[in-house]
């Protein structure tokens, strides 16, 4: 552990929904969703302003709709999202060389590898001071909350304790006064399962989880858990800063229009993904380990089941039947909404011949699955005009869109409708597709 608070982490404020108010300023001030926009959307992310009303990441569009009708409801730019996060990360660098981005919008900092005269509190203070204006000024108003402390754990809460725009100093000497009164979630690993076991223990503080013996804590999560969240319950957090991080996983994902209840459909529609999947590795010099599937069902819930090989893969049919025997410990005869094969535990090797997979994957005949893709003329895409210039989709539909003209600069601007098919209205960026609508 580290006696000074060296280690900065920052968290760009609703970044996306951010974004978006600070490009459209009609907006500014107004609750913004950004996600997929259809029925079967998700959330991504909301603004301050559209979290008052209980909108939050990972909600359904539909449900974001049913509590905030009033909202923009916006697709995304990931253009303009990943500029603005190349600017931020360019600033960071220009502190330190061992910078980890951990996001679009969040990222570690080692100030140990800074240029600085002192790691003291008032040094790192006055510089965190220093950078979130300058974040703030180079990116056109964008906000920024800052966390320092002695670990990547104390500075990850740091961060989250002043939100937004805000900076917390955590003291080296004072992790545990500040720790212990919080609920156990706040530890990184700790999701809704977890609580629960250690709930029916009656563990539900840092404190009671601190004071609970490791061998309990094993007991309760397992050997590998239960070792870190006790270490992490006594704020001990060595991880270093790493500059290059390379993928974890590769993964493919498809959501679709209707609900799938065909076995042998998905299992073929798996079988594809795992052959995108193993195309990806080859690419990319490198094998993976453990097979994922996820499966989003009819009513929105979540699944997902992991299996690990004996050894690393690259091979399609081996991905592919152990996606399908995964697929069999799911029951989708409600329906499935989302679809998803990935293999994580990379490594840049492969033992051949182990499994000795000559096996062509058995795939079914042709068919056509609708899949939800954001349309072209998607709330929030960029367009331009020849005759009233630069404006964003405000929405379409019935043969026409709707077009609201205004720019960061030029303040709220009209609002005017044109036909889908009007030779002088085209689009700015070409619209990118991204798994599940974001």
């Amino acid at each position: 552990m580290r006696s000074t608070a060296s280690l900065l982490h920052i968290d760009l404020d609703a970044f996306f929904a951010s974004v978006e108010q600070r490009d459209k300023p009609s907006l500014r001030g107004k609750p913004v969703v950004i996600g997929g926009v259809g029925g079967r959307g998700v959330v991504a992310t909301a603004s301050y302003e559209a979290r008052k009303f209980g909108i939050r990441s990972a909600m359904s569009t539909r449900e974001a709709r049913a509590r905030c009708p009033n909202a923009a409801f916006l697709s995304g730019r990931f253009h303009a999202y990943r500029e603005s996060s190349r600017i931020v990360m360019a600033l960071l660098r220009e502190i330190s060389p061992l910078v980890e981005p951990l996001s679009l919008d969040e990222a570690f900092v080692d100030l140990a590898a800074a240029d600085l005269p002192d790691l003291d509190v008032e040094t790192v203070t006055a510089l965190a001071v220093r950078l979130r204006s300058d974040v703030q000024e180079a990116t056109g108003g964008l906000t920024a909350t800052v966390g320092l402390a002695s670990s990547k754990f104390m500075a990850k809460i740091a961060s989250e304790l002043d939100k937004p725009d805000g900076l917390t100093v955590v003291v080296p000497g004072t992790e545990q006064d500040l720790l212990r009164p919080m609920h156990v979630k706040v530890i990184p690993g700790v999701g809704p399962a977890t609580v629960e076991r250690l709930r029916r223990a009656g563990i539900h503080t840092v404190a009671e989880l601190e004071a609970t013996d490791e061998a309990e804590v094993i007991r309760l999560l397992g050997k590998a858990q239960g070792h870190v969240l006790h270490r992490l319950s006594h704020g001990i957090d060595t991880r270093p800063v790493v500059a290059e991080r390379e993928a974890k996983s590769i993964s493919v994902e498809d959501t679709y229009a209707e609900d799938l209840v065909d076995r042998s459909l998905l299992e073929g529609l798996l079988s594809r993904q795992a052959t995108t999947v193993a195309s990806r590795l080859t690419k990319a010099h490198q094998s993976g380990r453990t097979v994922t599937i996820k499966v989003r069902l009819h009513d929105f819930t979540t699944m997902s089941r992991s299996s690990t090989l004996p050894a690393p893969t690259d091979s399609a049919p081996l991905i592919a039947r152990t996606a399908r025997s995964l697929l069999a410990e799911v029951d989708t005869s409600g329906g499935v909404r989302l679809l998803g094969v990935g293999i994580s535990g990379l490594a840049d090797w492969v033992q051949e011949g182990l499994f000795g997979d000559t096996e062509e994957i058995p795939l079914p005949p042709p068919v056509t699955v609708p899949v939800s893709r954001r349309p072209v003329w998607a709330p929030g895409n960029d367009v331009v005009h020849d005759e009233h210039g630069p404006g964003w989709v405000w929405g379409s539909g019935r043969g026409v869109v709707t077009v609201r003209f205004e720019t960061a600069e030029t303040g709220p601007g009209p609002v005017r409708s044109f036909s889908l098919d009007d030779p002088a209205l085209h689009l700015s960026v070409a619209p990118e597709v991204t798994p599940d609508e974001v």
